[in-house]
């Protein structure tokens, strides 16, 4: 472990001297942060799962890895987005469902059209919130919902290294569905900003209470998403 962060930073001391940059495919260059984490503790391709991956490209969290050789899973409940999905990502497990935290086996799914389906969410309330202040109108269908532990078994995926969370005001919900005591990704990446224009922008801090209580230590943050790393990693 050690030979390889020597070769690690020696790699990154000849990429500054040369200015040898990278991409992001992120909103907020979380690919690089979680690259650069992984590089640390010798993972090159990091197995992942994107709990609302959204587009498979642009403001992306883990098509970084995709093009490093790494594969995942791609949960999206937006059926429109998911031809799109297999399309771009064509190694990874694309499904066409939400992630369930109760015992439910369908939810309603509140959608926006065209460049406003970032907004897409499970929570009415937040759905409301959006309408509300944008004025722009969201649609109501069913979509069938699993539980993340079912997802992971029955792709054999219990070796993930990488979790993104983006699902609109349920991340919290979602991160407690998780067996922490079976599955235990080296990082985890969720959104933990709460923004309103009637209100501003203020952080979940519930988020990072909750993982705090799961043995995880923030690892970074960006603002709009908190990067939560296993805490044995460094001790």
């Amino acid at each position: 472990m050690l030979i390889k962060r020597i070769i690690i930073k020696i790699k990154k001391a000849i990429d500054t001297i040369f200015l040898i940059g990278k991409v992001s495919y992120a909103q907020c260059g979380e690919d690089l942060i979680a690259d650069y984490f992984f590089e640390h503790i010798g993972i090159t391709k990091p197995s992942y799962i994107d709990i609302g991956s959204n587009q498979p490209i642009k403001g992306n969290n883990t098509y970084y890895f995709y093009l490093k050789g790494a594969n995942g899973i791609c949960i999206e409940p937006d059926v429109t987005i998911i031809p799109i999905l297999k399309s771009k990502r064509p190694r990874d497990i694309v499904l066409n469902i939400g992630i369930s935290f109760e015992d439910t086996k369908d939810a309603d799914f509140y959608y926006f059209e065209g460049h406003y389906n970032a907004w897409n969410t499970f929570s009415k309330a937040d759905a409301e919130i959006k309408k509300k202040e944008s004025g722009i109108e969201y649609h109501t269908t069913k979509v069938n919902l699993e539980n993340i532990q079912n997802v992971i078994n029955n792709h054999n995926f219990n070796n993930v290294n990488f979790i993104s969370i983006d699902v609109e005001g349920l991340d919290l919900e979602i991160l407690k569905s998780i067996n922490f005591e079976i599955v235990r990704p080296e990082l985890i990446c969720v959104e933990t900003i709460l923004f309103s224009l009637e209100n501003g922008i203020n952080k979940n801090y519930e988020i990072t209470n909750y993982m705090l209580s799961q043995n995880y230590i923030v690892y970074a943050d960006t603002n709009l998403n908190t990067f939560y790393c296993r805490k044995d990693l460094f001790q």
